[in-house]
């Protein structure tokens, strides 16, 4: 069940301005759910956020359904970053609960376990990596308050969006994720065989 007061103010923010190179095609629209995943994740999303966007470059706007909300990016050049600060700016007083495109597994529980471990008296709510067991900036609720703490390396000219999770951890709400393999990110076409393996597997 999800804790509405944990809901409040919450926007989501599907990041799908990344251009992919890795993989080789955008990952935003590769189907792993029968559907592209930009629009998988962002109806995800629209069962517990009050409004939800799919943050892209303005070039690629136009290719967006127009059945779903745009927010393009403002600052450019600074990758997902960027897509979160022009989200902060757009509606300062709101959470914006953030994911990138390439978590091809995320499901509804994972969700709402971070929406449920929400601390809005943080700069952010996020997961330790099952990876690496730092946080993961890209599935994360980024509070209001987090405005300043991105402004500040934007202005030392950092990108990194970790790195502000980093530089604030006494701000920053950390869990561990109930199942660590919906943040298993697919980047590759090696990574991407992996998940589809791992999907079928699910489904046999």
């Amino acid at each position: 069940m999800i804790s509405e007061e944990n809901r409040k103010g919450l926007y989501g923010l599907v990041l799908a301005g990344g251009k992919s190179t890795r993989m080789g095609s955008d990952k935003t629209v590769m189907a792993w759910h029968g559907q592209e995943q930009r629009y998988y994740l962002t109806d995800m999303l629209g069962k517990f956020c009050e409004e939800v966007f799919i943050s892209c470059r303005a070039e690629q706007a136009h290719g967006i359904d127009e059945h779903y909300k745009v927010l393009t990016d403002k600052v450019e050049g600074k990758g997902p970053l960027g897509a979160i600060l022009t989200a902060l700016n757009a509606e300062p007083d709101k959470a914006w609960l953030v994911v990138a495109s390439d978590l091809p597994l995320l499901d509804e529980a994972t969700i709402l376990q971070l929406i449920n471990n929400r601390d809005s008296n943080n700069i952010a709510t996020t997961f330790e990596s099952p990876h690496d067991g730092l946080p993961e900036p890209l599935i994360t609720i980024w509070e209001p308050a987090a405005l300043e703490a991105i402004q500040s390396l934007i202005q030392e000219n950092i990108s990194c969006p970790r790195k502000v999770l980093m530089r604030n951890l006494d701000s920053v709400k950390i869990i561990k994720p109930a199942n660590p393999e919906a943040l298993l990110n697919a980047n590759t076409p090696e990574d991407a065989i992996k998940v589809r393996e791992l999907i079928q597997s699910k489904t046999t």
